[in-house]
Formats: C-alpha cells, sequence, structure tokens
C-alpha cells in the first residue's frame, strides 16, 4: 500500500473555492495509485475566532476547556471536505484525533504527541481511498481532548507520516517553498530547492511560519522526507531532508528574524551560585523560553543578568521577577520591547570559519548596532534595535549573496 500524508493549512481551506483547489491536488495524488492521508487545519481565522469567544465568557478561560471548544475549527474543517470528496465519488472519511486515537500527553493547549495507533489507520484505508483527518488535536490518557499548539497540523501531518512510514509527507501553505529570507522584507529572496532538518529547525525557532518548529523535530527524528509547496501552484516546492556532502558547500542557506522578543535585565542581584537558578527555575516551571543570556562583569559582589523572552511572554516574566526580587536582592528590574533577533543560518558554517566576522562587519558598515550575540554550530543571532530589522537582513542577504544560486564564501 503506497501511503501519501498532504497537510493543508488555514488558507487553504479558508471557502468552498479553496477547497475545491485542495481536492484537486488529492485527486492527483490518488489517481496515481495513492490512498491518502489528508490531515487539515481549521479555516483561515477560525481559530482566533474561537479564542476570542473564549476571552468573553472568562478572564483566564480554562486551557482543558479551551482545547475542548478550539478543536471545533478542524471538524468542520475535515466535515466539509469529506463531503466534497464523496461528492465527486470518492470513499472517503473524516476522522477526529480522538477517534484515531492520536495519544498525547496532558499538557493542554500545548500537548505532546505519545503514541498514534497505525493499526487502525492502515485498517480504515483498506476501506477507504481517502482518510480525512482533523490537525492539530488528540486525547490524552483519560479521553480529554488536547491540542498541540500554534501550527499543530503541521505537527500532526508529519507524526502521521512517520508512524505509517508514508512514501510522501507533503505540506501545502501559501507560500511555495522555502526562501533565503522573507521575499516581503527582500525583494532579492530566492527559493530554495533543498534545506536541511537544522537548517529548518533553526529558521523555524527564528518565527519563520513555514513550518512549526516540532513538525521539523519529528521529520528529523524519524528521518522523513517533507515537501513544503503551494496549494496554488502545480511548481515544485522545497525538499527538507537530511544533509548531504553537496549541501554542506553552501555556506550560508539564509537570513532569518523574530520581532516577537523583549529583552529583560535584572540590575545588581548578588553575584553568588544560586543566583541565575532563582531568577531562571520558576520561568522555565511557567513554560517561558529564555534564550540570549548575558551576564556581566561582577563588581563588588554584585552583576546584572540581561536576557530575551518572547513578547508575548513579558507580562508573565515580570510578575515571576517581582515574586523573586527579594530574594535575588535585584535593585531593580527593566525591560525593552523595541528589539529583534536576526540570524545568518548554514550547516556549510560548521567546517567554515569567517562567516561571524562577515556578518559583524557587514552590520558595522551599515550603523547598526548589536545588542547582543548568541550562536550555535550553524546559527549566529544577533539582537539589533527593531528598527532596523528590514535594514540588516538586507545587509546580510546581500553580503553573503543569497540571492544568487551556487556557494557563498567568506
Amino acid at each position: 500500500m503506497n501511503i501519501v500524508v498532504q497537510k493543508f493549512g488555514g488558507t487553504s481551506v479558508a471557502s468552498l473555492e479553496r477547497m475545491q483547489q485542495v481536492m484537486k491536488k488529492v485527486l492527483a495524488a490518488r489517481a496515481h495509485g495513492n490512498k491518502l492521508v489528508v490531515v487539515l487545519s481549521a479555516m483561515s481565522g477560525e481559530t482566533n475566532k474561537l479564542i476570542a469567544l473564549a476571552n468573553q465568557f472568562s478572564e483566564e478561560p480554562d486551557p482543558a476547556e479551551l482545547d475542548v471548544l478550539v478543536t471545533t475549527g478542524e471538524q468542520i474543517s475535515v466535515a466539509l471536505f469529506a463531503m466534497l470528496l464523496k461528492d465527486a465519488g470518492v470513499k472517503a472519511r473524516s476522522l477526529l484525533g480522538y477517534q484515531v486515537p492520536i495519544e498525547t500527553d496532558s499538557d493542554f493547549c500545548r500537548a505532546r504527541i505519545v503514541n498514534i495507533d497505525t493499526d487502525r489507520i492502515r485498517a480504515m484505508l483498506e476501506e477507504y481511498d481517502v482518510l480525512v483527518m482533523a490537525g492539530f488535536q488528540g486525547c490524552d490518557c483519560h479521553g480529554r481532548i488536547t491540542t498541540l499548539g500554534r501550527g499543530g497540523s503541521d505537527t500532526s501531518g508529519v507524526a502521521i507520516a512517520a508512524a505509517l512510514k508514508a512514501d510522501t509527507c507533503e505540506i501545502y501553505t501559501d507560500v511555495d517553498g522555502v526562501y533565503t529570507t522573507d521575499p516581503n522584507i527582500c525583494s532579492q529572496a530566492r527559493k530554495l530547492s533543498r534545506v536541511t532538518y537544522d537548517e529548518m529547525l533553526e529558521m523555524a525557532s527564528m518565527g519563520a511560519k513555514v513550518l512549526q518548529i516540532r513538525s521539523v523535530e519529528f521529520a528529523k527524528k524519524y528521518n522523513v522526507p517533507v515537501h513544503v509547496r503551494s496549494t496554488f501552484s502545480d511548481e515544485p516546492g522545497t525538499m527538507v531532508i537530511q544533509e548531504d556532502k553537496s549541501m554542506e558547500a553552501v555556506l550560508v542557506s539564509g537570513i532569518a528574524y523574530d520581532k516577537d522578543q523583549a529583552r529583560v535585565t535584572v540590575y545588581d542581584v548578588i553575584d553568588q551560585p544560586g543566583v541565575a537558578a532563582a531568577i531562571f527555575g520558576p520561568l522555565a516551571e511557567d513554560g517561558i523560553l529564555v534564550d540570549m543570556i548575558i551576564q556581566n562583569t561582577s563588581r563588588e559582589g554584585r552583576t546584572d543578568m540581561t536576557f530575551t523572552i518572547p513578547r508575548a511572554d513579558l507580562k508573565k516574566t515580570m510578575r515571576i521577577l517581582e515574586g523573586t526580587k527579594v530574594q535575588i536582592g535585584a535593585k531593580d528590574i527593566q525591560y525593552d520591547t523595541g528589539v529583534c533577533k536576526v540570524s545568518v543560518i548554514g550547516v556549510g558554517m560548521r567546517n567554515h570559519s569567517g562567516v561571524a566576522a562577515k556578518a559583524f562587519a557587514a552590520l558595522s558598515k551599515e550603523n547598526v548596532n548589536i545588542l547582543m550575540i548568541s550562536t550555535s554550530e550553524i546559527k549566529i543571532t544577533c539582537l539589533i534595535e527593531e528598527k532596523y530589522m528590514a535594514l540588516a537582513v538586507h545587509t546580510l542577504h546581500e553580503a553573503f549573496e543569497l540571492g544568487k544560486n551556487g556557494t557563498n564564501a567568506c
């Protein structure tokens, strides 16, 4: 049995006309003798409407009940699309997360997949040509509905492809692939034919909305080739795959940015063991992701601690820090939301030096001041003032000649 998994995002199923376009993709794959699992998101804007409705009824909606509410968006999508397929003479049925079941932990609103009953899916594929499955959702061991967090339908699609050992996992969206940077920011951005899992992970962590980061983690762990392509075009997109020797020859693959950032500084804390744990421990317990961290040079037993967090978590972060202020001996806590991160990404950086120097020199030439720096094997990230974001992206894209095909060099 040849199995193809296709995932379609919210813009792809936003109307009858767009669902008819999706059906053409499904029927084309079916015509090649494939059985299909089609994973759908809620119609564009539907999840936001449901969250807004929840906030009208409750100041702090219960996460478990919020999951019950928002999963109705995907339920609408799969039911309507299954109707279209059946009217076209296709043997199809819709499936919700708990009907598979897609088993998750009980971390409501951001659950993680524990197991997928592939025997049940394979048995249903013997009877049906197309299973239309609700993305983004599952159920815990107590039978309660859960969701996988924003962009979770990508994770659903890749996880199902991995569990079924599908021949192909196609992620359809409103863009036609992965670009060297955001084409809305830089007109010279170029579509990549291939990108590695690690590069895609770094791009996703920087806020690139092409693929949800957990879907890339799944793809890498289970070696699932993912084809990112447009619902509204027949052009080939970008393959997300394991790296090979030819991919290592490309020094830098892309420039990514993230505007959803805030910089927090805790001033004049006691410089002794345990203070860092007292600051970052409670933040971790509350699920706040801390990225860049700088501890200033100690002075007379005191120091400052600066770090970045997602802007959406700022209010929660400040509340937590105010609660630990006395314990850590802090004299003041300040924040800045007018910052963003810009990153240079490429697996070729593992084997080449000089990337950081070239990036810093290019930014310096344009008088873009770097506030903080962090690095990994394949990424260099600079925190800068947000007003310089577009300039920095353009500058770095040009410095590494990413608008041209072929290998870039220092």
